[in-house]
């Protein structure tokens, strides 16, 4: 359990052995380039095949626990076996597995952010799954250990808290054109043309896609679609009964059956089997 966390930290009151989470504010400073910092672990109940829906964070585990079973796209197997790790952006779903053991603390970056901070062109672990000992990166090893050595929440989160503002203060900064073009797809709510966007850089669309492979992951028209199919998934969500015909106009997508592919390639599944949302 969570000991003496700060004020602004929830601690979700777990049941019936669910999971323990923490979930730790994003400080001001940071929120430019984090998401979310979470801790957790589990009660015994192990996950068993939960999904993730093409997230538009990168996500870094740093692992105390017993590993988890992760894939990309598919059932994962016994060989997928992942205790500290991070992911790049993948336009698709992903499938995780634990013994009910687990425990870590998660650090979800935007993915301008995680090119900050992890210091590497993105797309040496966009579509991936990456043991953090791979990354080659001591600092990120050394604040694992230090992690796994610490038991009391809040001194936990103050160690991430350092190393991500020492990280992302020495960082680069983030290319502009890039981060431009990103804002407008996010603005658009991935609705924009990615050949108005290179005009407007006056670049070409393979430039333009080449430089989100280095910075983002990914390239721009699977980044808007993956912002597009996250604004569908939300607009579902908040739905009592969804209208998918409806949600599908309002998302830009060409009529129903195109929003129905887009949810089985992102999600494994078409709109109407997802599982039912928290």
């Amino acid at each position: 359990m969570a000991q003496d966390p700060t004020p602004s930290t929830t601690v979700a009151g777990c049941l019936d052995g669910a999971p323990f989470l923490v979930r730790h504010p994003v400080h001001a400073d940071l929120c430019d380039d984090v998401v979310r910092i979470l801790g957790y672990r589990e009660n015994g109940v192990a996950l068993d095949n939960a999904v993730e829906m093409a997230p538009l964070a990168v996500p870094l585990i740093l692992g105390f626990g017993e590993p988890f079973q992760i894939a990309l796209g598919r059932a994962p197997a016994s060989e997928d076996r992942y205790d500290s790790f991070t992911s790049g952006l993948y336009p698709g779903f992903v499938l995780m597995n634990s013994t009910g053991r687990a425990e870590c603390i998660q650090i979800d970056f935007t993915p301008l952010g995680a090119r900050r901070f992890f210091g590497i062109p993105m797309r040496e672990i966009a579509q991936r799954m990456v043991h953090t000992v791979d990354l080659g990166d001591r600092d990120i090893v050394r604040l694992r250990d230090r992690l796994g050595a610490e038991t009391d929440w809040r001194r936990r989160f103050g160690l991430v808290e350092a190393v991500l503002r020492r990280r992302l203060e020495r960082a680069r900064p983030q290319h502009g054109a890039v981060a431009w073009a990103y804002e407008r797809i996010l603005a658009s709510q991935g609705t924009v043309r990615i050949g108005a966007l290179a005009r407007s850089l006056d670049c070409s669309r393979k430039h333009l896609n080449q430089r989100f492979h280095e910075e983002i992951g990914i390239g721009p028209k699977s980044t808007a679609r993956m912002v597009r199919f996250n604004r569908a998934l939300t607009m579902a969500r908040f739905a009592e009964g969804p209208d998918w015909a409806l949600i599908a106009a309002d998302c830009g997508y060409a009529d129903q059956a195109h929003l129905v592919r887009e949810f089985r390639a992102f999600s494994g599944a078409p709109p109407s089997a997802l599982p039912p949302f928290p």
